[in-house]
């Protein structure tokens, strides 16, 4: 079975500020910053031997997720977030005021 079949599994390392999934012996990664109730995501890091299989769409899912679960606005700084953030309006309530992009 290919690990695209099965479940993507995501942990969330609090103390780093990451969200984390181990694809193929790779880390694929979401990075944020939490200042007060506001979670910036500076970064999504797919490596290419993995990349097109929308590891990085299920990260940054799963992070607006867990911020909405905890009450945070999102700032979607990185390019990849903000892309995300433009395909899928329906959690653009999450964006912090001054977030939305154009």
């Amino acid at each position: 079975m290919s690990d695209t079949a099965k479940p993507l599994e995501i942990s969330h390392d609090t103390a780093n500020q990451l969200f984390v999934a181990k694809v193929d012996g790779y880390d694929c990664e979401l990075e944020y910053r939490l200042q007060g109730k506001i979670m910036s995501i500076t970064h999504t890091g797919v490596p290419s031997p993995v990349g097109g299989r929308g590891i990085a769409a299920l990260l940054t899912k799963f992070a607006v997720e867990t911020a909405e679960k905890q009450h945070w606005k999102i700032d979607p700084a990185c390019a990849y977030a903000d892309a995300w953030f433009k395909r899928n309006p329906e959690y653009s309530h999450l964006l912090a005021q001054g977030a939305a992009r154009t």
